[in-house]
């Protein structure tokens, strides 16, 4: 790195006058806290001058720009991952241990920002970073949540949601952009007046209540181009502070009201919407986000362009699944009342420049909005998607002449429902899914009618991850022996990493790989003593699953398992066993009870399986409290068996699997998501591949023909497992996981037994992982088949994924930045 600010001796001053700028005092004196503050200001110094150069290149070549809108935003750590794309990590650490300081001590002085909660949000991120490191113009759009989802504690067992005050201390990587501030507007009524010029209707928003929306830029480093992009996201503040009048009559609840409004916005991630409150401030936090940076991106536009009627050459607005969708009905609002134009006109401009990616084949998942809520709160906005309806089922039956089951299962508004979905895609340009088993899913069950009208709209783009956060970062032994072996351009070109294939069979290569992913097992092992208390071997099997918890990725399945084989130890002692550690990491939804049971049974077989001395601590069982993006860095690194286990045709992609990929863990699976993508790269002989293909599940769903009440009632090994939930092995309250119990046999709770074919991939998963285990025994062929997934995870990054997106439905410009 040439910048002069990373010379030692510039970098050493810089901290050193931080931390008296700061905090009055000297460097002796400070804490590691505050190191970290003075270390990410003068990081941030070097950062905004490749800002302000990124900008001026941005105005001189007027490239189109993308703006990202996405409700989560999981970018883990900053001062590490912009250290490593500045390529100054090496500089830093050692100026820093000149001080006396060591750069991991002060990266874990840093909050994770807690602006997203799983793979939805952490892709998106990846994205972000792809985008810059290949020089094309971005925004990220989204929300400053002040609390995030929740910081996870485990207590007794439980999951307990605290709050995340993520910006107690100060960020000290973002910036406050007043000077930009928009408004908001929410509630009210529409009045109509003829407007003589026009010869037509102008629609006026009266009687609204107001909130001033204020962005605050984060950088987003481009890896060694000095290109840095901004993601936004967006506080919000009362218009007025206070209304002293209503103060003064005593009408305290009304004086506070902006307040409140402004601060429920972004207080939380994802309000718990199982409530009419709750599912009336999640549409706020979508419209409140959407709105803002839609009139940031047409005010910016209009700074160096006068025809509006052209904003689809320079602009394009990806929607990243159904929450900001209501972006289409916006954009329509203000080019037709705040720019003039005519219905066509504006309809033409926003059906070139809105996309949409669909990430979920649930179909629950899809954001639907009772009507009533939605015109209360957004009057015109829900006119407009009226006539957007009305034109749509229009044409729909021009197509369809007679067919009301077609306008049924496509109209935007049914039902006494507002579908988002159906919106984005009537009005986007493109319409994508996220892995290629997904992408026909989508084509050929969930979204068929749409696709049969319009196919040109549907494509493909399989999720990446951004090898420079999950393996330069995460696991510098790995990348420096990487590099060693076969030069440093799988950084930002990742299918470089076929060229490890020759080390397949070579026994000292083997060798040294395996002796790393030993190493971060004791990395991640010191951190569990640390935080769970519970003693782990390095030496065992590192059989880990982390994502969020839902029933369909069937964290139940697995624990069961463990269940099953702590069974066949206390029976068979004698039995040739290798030992196991089983890791699991997961946030369970607030208002999921169903998914915090889970967590909560995961603990109580940890309990008992990890205290009795009987078994010779052949299996450990660790829940991982709070799994994050910083912790996640640690444990893809050391992780053995990768667990990817959803039922086939319910994962759209997963990240997760890639990452593990990346860092040597071959995949335990079902054909699900971007599992059947990996095993095609990697080879059947190096996953581990399990239970019901995709089209038996949909199969038995829509036919029927499984009750899994037959396999309870024949297999008296699983019936075992069962019982143990209800009889008082893992809890004296015998009741606690009836639920789940109840959830696989019988439809007391839900609307069908075991919907998620967990009984019926139980054998199938059990055979799986023996096969885990025979092979992990064979120590250079395992160690091969870690290798090889390793050299086969090229396709796996965002940037072939950016690119994709770029070549299909962007059509971005490169900028090329060239700072004085």
């Amino acid at each position: 790195m040439t910048n002069e600010m990373f010379k030692k001796e510039a970098f050493k001053k810089s901290v050193k006058d931080n931390v008296k700028f700061l905090y009055r005092k000297t460097i002796e004196e400070a804490t590691q806290e505050q190191i970290f503050q003075a270390v990410s200001y003068t990081v941030k110094d070097v950062i905004i001058d490749n800002w302000l150069a990124t900008q001026k290149a941005y105005d001189e070549q007027d490239p189109k720009i993308v703006y990202y809108m996405s409700m989560e935003f999981l970018m883990g750590r900053a001062l590490g991952n912009n250290l490593i794309n500045l390529c100054a990590y090496g500089e830093v650490k050692e100026a820093l241990e000149e001080l006396g300081f060591d750069l991991n001590c002060i990266e874990d002085q840093e909050p994770d920002p807690a602006l997203g909660n799983g793979g939805l949000g952490r892709l998106a991120a990846c994205f972000l970073d792809s985008l810059a490191t290949l020089n094309y113009a971005a925004y990220g759009c989204g929300i400053r949540y002040h609390y995030g989802m929740f910081k996870q504690k485990i207590q007794n067992g439980y999951q307990i949601e605290v709050p995340d005050n993520w910006l107690k201390n100060g960020y000290p990587f973002e910036l406050r952009r007043p000077e930009y501030a928009k408004e908001v507007h929410f509630g009210g009524y529409v009045r109509v007046e003829y407007d003589p010029e026009k010869g037509g209707n102008k629609f006026i928003h009266e009687g609204y209540q107001a909130v001033k929306a204020i962005p605050y830029d984060m950088p987003i480093t481009g890896y060694d181009n000095d290109v840095v992009n901004t993601l936004r996201i967006w506080d919000a503040e009362p218009i007025v502070d206070f209304e002293l009048d209503s103060f003064d009559k005593g009408d305290y609840k009304k004086a506070v009201e902006q307040e409140n409004l402004a601060r429920n916005i972004v207080e939380v991630l994802y309000p718990n919407d199982n409530h009419y409150a709750g599912k009336e401030l999640r549409l706020k936090q979508q419209y409140f986000f959407v709105s803002a940076s839609l009139q940031a991106a047409i005010a910016k536009y209009k700074k160096k362009h006068d025809d509006i009627k052209k904003l689809y050459e320079k602009v394009t607005f990806q929607m990243n699944d159904t929450h900001p969708t209501v972006a289409v009905a916006e954009l329509m609002r203000i080019l037709m009342d705040e720019e003039g134009l005519g219905w066509d006109e504006a309809w033409e401009v926003t059906r070139k420049s809105v996309a949409y990616t669909n990430h979920t084949i649930m179909s629950e998942a899809l954001e639907k909005w009772p009507i009533e809520l939605f015109s209360r709160l957004l009057p015109r906005v829900y006119q407009i998607i009226e006539e957007i309806n009305r034109r749509f089922i229009l044409e729909i039956q021009a197509k369809y002449p007679g067919n009301y089951e077609k306008i049924k299962k496509m109209a935007i508004i049914y039902d006494g429902q507002v579908k988002m979905a159906h919106l984005a895609i009537a009005a986007g340009y493109s319409v994508n899914g996220v892995a290629r088993l997904h992408t026909e899913i989508l084509k050929n069950q969930e979204l068929k009618d749409f696709y049969e009208m319009m196919p040109e709209k549907f494509n493909n783009k399989t999720n990446g991850i951004t090898q420079r956060r999950f393996l330069l970062h995460a696991n510098p032994l790995l990348a420096d022996w990487i590099t060693e072996h076969i030069g440093p351009d799988w950084i930002t070109d990742l299918p470089q990493l076929k060229k490890l294939a020759v080390y397949a069979d070579d026994e000292k290569a083997l060798q040294e790989f395996m002796n790393i992913k030993f190493k971060n097992k004791e990395r991640l092992a010191k951190y569990i003593l640390e935080h769970n208390g519970v003693e782990v071997d390095p030496h065992s099997i590192f059989d880990v699953q982390v994502k969020r918890l839902h029933e369909y990725k069937r964290q139940l399945l697995n624990i069961l398992h463990v269940i099953y084989l702590y069974n066949q130890i206390k029976m068979h002692p004698e039995m040739e066993f290798y030992p196991r550690t089983f890791i699991f990491g997961a946030k369970a939804s607030a208002g999921y009870a169903t998914a915090k049971k889970i967590i909560k049974l995961i603990n109580s077989v940890a309990d008992v399986v990890n205290n009795d001395a009987s078994i010779n601590g052949k299996i450990k069982v660790v829940f991982i409290e709070n799994y994050r993006v910083s912790n996640a860095e640690w444990i893809f690194a050391a992780a053995d068996v990768s667990e990817q286990i959803s039922t086939a045709s319910k994962e759209a992609s997963g990240t997760g699997n890639m990452k593990f990929m990346l860092n040597g863990a071959p995949t335990l699976g079902t054909m699900d998501g971007a599992n059947v993508e990996i095993v095609e790269e990697v080879g059947a002989e190096n996953a581990f591949i399990f239970g019901l293909s995709s089209d038996e599940v949909i199969n038995y769903e829509n036919n029927g023909g499984y009750d899994p009440n037959v396999i309870y009632n024949t297999d008296e090994e699983i019936r075992q497992v069962l019982m143990q939930l209800i009889n008082g092995t893992f809890s004296s309250d015998t009741e606690l996981f009836r639920d789940l119990y109840d959830s696989l046999l019988n439809t007391k709770n839900t609307d069908r037994a075991d919907r998620y074919f967990i009984l019926a991939d139980f054998r199938s998963y059990a055979d799986a992982q023996k096969r885990v285990e025979a092979a992990y025994k064979d120590e250079k062929g395992w160690a091969k088949k870690a290798l090889l997934n390793t050299a086969h995870s090229g396709k796996f990054t965002s940037d072939r994924t950016i690119q994709e997106y770029v070549d299909d439905i962007w059509h971005l410009d490169k900028v090329i930045v060239r700072k004085k």
